[in-house]
């Protein structure tokens, strides 16, 4: 399948991943529609960040994936959707698990079940590489057990498992792509990186972060978006989960540390005991395996880790008003 000509339907569009895959979507020449969280300023945060020339393509959807009614005139007409919508934050989902279950498994139900209603060709669903937990082994693959280590995960769990279910039982066109660490311009000081920067470019003498430990795979936003298009256009990918991911890990600490080099600080790092996970719940290792991805349509990333965080520190640089240096973003 080619998205060029295509009603394409992107839920969470105004977010962080979700801005740069509309933007991307329509630079192939897909007919895009953002659908956003409904807001009585008509706000639509992350897509301020798009070119006014390309933002001027896509069509603005307010509403929220919990109303199925609001879902189902979303999804009318549209060829394929990309399903983004969700909340993310592991922290705030020890806090409000009941709001991620509704968003995150009722949310996907409702996607699923109005693009079942319409004959939707193609469904991207976002899964996580926190629905494998700590890693029994690395690099992880698609076969890897689920483990939820959060509320978070849990949902996620649940919802790829509603996404599985709809195309065994009813045929649905459904791929899963499950994106490990990604990061980027426009992510939100709830993430490692950012926080970092925005801590950094402040001037301060102490950056706090939580464990410095922990293993990620840092998955520069292009590629994932490559990723999640690839996902699109490829039929063998149908009933699939595929892993999108560098294929390398860092620790925090040592991210962290080369952060504060390129941005030219000389801060010390300092775990904030606020910021730290229970212990069962923390993720300890997460390195992706996407050889599939390779294998069915030729994925590989593009950018180097040092690529990514140069452009990452440029956006934060050039947008350190909506960042918040002093305070703890959950």
């Amino acid at each position: 399948m080619q998205l060029k000509g295509k009603n394409v339907l992107v839920t969470g569009g105004e977010g962080f991943v979700g801005s740069h895959l509309v933007e991307e979507l329509v630079r192939k020449g897909a007919k895009v529609t953002s659908f956003v969280l409904y807001n009585s300023q008509n706000k639509i945060a992350n897509l301020d960040f798009v070119p006014k020339d390309i933002l001027g393509q896509v069509k603005i959807f307010a509403g929220d994936i919990v109303d199925y009614g609001a879902v189902k005139n979303a999804v009318k007409g549209q060829d394929v959707v990309f399903h983004l919508a969700a909340l993310i934050a592991i922290p705030y989902s020890y806090l409000a698990p009941e709001a991620y279950v509704m968003t995150n498994v009722l949310g996907t139900l409702h996607v699923l079940q109005a693009c079942r209603e319409f004959g939707v060709q193609k469904v991207v669903h976002t899964s996580t590489s926190e629905t494998y937990g700590t890693a029994l082994y690395t690099p992880i693959d698609e076969r890897h057990p689920l483990q939820a280590q959060s509320p978070y995960s849990a949902t996620k769990i649940g919802a790829d498992k509603i996404a599985e279910s709809f195309y065994c039982s009813f045929n649905l066109p459904v791929a899963t792509i499950k994106p490990f660490n990604t990061y980027g311009p426009r992510q939100s000081a709830r993430a490692v990186i950012p926080t970092v920067i925005c801590q950094a470019l402040a001037g301060k003498k102490e950056i706090k972060l939580g464990a410095l430990s922990p293993v990620r795979d840092m998955n520069y936003v292009k590629d994932s978006v490559a990723g999640y298009i690839q996902i699109a256009e490829c039929d063998q990918a149908v009933g699939q989960v595929i892993n999108i991911g560098s294929g390398r890990g860092i620790t925090i600490g040592d991210l962290a540390n080369k952060i504060i080099e390129l941005a030219g600080s000389k801060a010390r790092i300092i775990s904030d005991q606020a910021r730290i996970r229970p212990e069962k719940s923390e993720v300890k290792q997460l390195i992706c395996d996407y050889s599939k991805a390779k294998k069915l349509f030729g994925y590989e990333p593009s950018f180097s880790l040092e690529q990514g965080l140069k452009e990452s520190i440029e956006f934060v640089r050039q947008h350190l008003d909506i960042y918040k240096p002093d305070e703890y973003t959950i």
